[in-house]
């Protein structure tokens, strides 16, 4: 696959982005496409156009909108995260 399974839109200074992206690398995450909002206004105007939220992160795996930190804690919890990153391509255990 040429682009990463996994997409976030992002800022620097968020520590709910900094915990998304330890949990996506705990369960076998190598690469993370962030989208930094804080840099780039389109990619926030994109952002609210695709998940119609204004807060980061906002997280994709695949084609699928996880939606926050707390939602992709949730689908953690819930056994959903590891088979999304299986369905996506991306979580191998090595």
């Amino acid at each position: 696959m040429s682009t990463p399974a996994v997409r976030m839109y992002t800022t620097a200074v968020c520590p709910y982005c900094l915990r998304a992206k330890d949990l996506l690398q705990r369960r076998g995450v190598r690469q993370i496409e962030e989208l930094r909002v804080d840099l780039d206004p389109q990619a926030r105007q994109a952002m609210m156009r695709s998940t119609g939220r204004r807060t980061v992160p906002q997280i994709y795996i695949g084609d699928t909108h996880v939606g926050g930190c707390d939602d992709l804690y949730a689908l953690d919890a819930s056994g959903g995260l590891q088979e999304l990153l299986r369905a996506a391509g991306e979580g191998q255990r090595g």
